[in-house]
């Protein structure tokens, strides 16, 4: 079993997914970046945390908190999961195209391959909601932070979609295509705007001078 990618350094991390090897991939990527936008959140939190001005909204920061470190965490583990889940994949598609079962188990193989990403998605969603509130209850100072947090969730977002679409493709079962693609494009539709319009509303009040 390959060394968990999440337990090395950044710089290791970088290296991994720059090397002619499949994983860490797009996937693993996309699910880091959500992390770091959860990150930032979490950020925020931290710092608003104690601080007078914001005496009123401490109980709901601390949970904002909670849910963010949740997410961060959950992320991280996906990139490791997305990684794995690639392996079968690949034995897959190394059967011999005259093997009778070759057929079904590169469809499992493959459909197995949609979850992580899929899964990323969902907390990302979960991520950007929190960025919103945020931005409307977190320290004015860190402003410029909920909105980097905001467009790194959603580029991990869309990043992430990219990888469910890619193996949704070649699936021979189209309603289970179908329904996957369905609950992405649902996502997609909902929080891309919602996480651009939290950076934006943000950036404007930035250079309104």
């Amino acid at each position: 079993m390959q060394d968990k990618l999440m337990q090395g350094s950044c710089t290791d991390f970088c290296d991994a997914l720059a090397a002619r090897e499949p994983t860490p991939g797009g996937g693993g990527a996309a699910s880091y970046v959500g992390a770091l936008a959860a990150a930032l959140c979490s950020m925020v939190g931290n710092y608003t945390t104690g601080k007078k001005a914001y005496v009123a909204v401490q109980d709901e920061i601390g949970k904002m908190l909670e849910e963010a470190e949740a997410s961060r965490i959950r992320l991280m583990e996906l990139v490791d999961e997305d990684a794995e889940a690639f392996l079968p994949l690949s034995r897959a598609y190394a059967i011999p195209k005259d093997d009778p079962e070759r057929a079904s188990t590169l469809e499992e193989a493959t459909k197995c391959a949609c979850a992580a990403p899929l899964q990323m998605m969902r907390e990302i969603c979960g991520v950007v909601e929190l960025l919103e509130e945020m931005g409307k209850k977190g320290s004015r100072m860190l402003q410029s932070d909920v909105a980097c947090g905001a467009l790194l969730a959603r580029a991990a977002l869309e990043a992430a979609s990219i990888n469910v679409f890619v193996n949704t493709r070649t699936l021979t079962d189209r309603s289970f295509a179908s329904a996957t693609e369905g609950e992405v494009d649902e996502m997609l539709v909902a929080y891309v705007p919602r996480a651009q319009a939290c950076a934006d509303g943000i950036v404007a009040a930035l250079r309104n001078r």
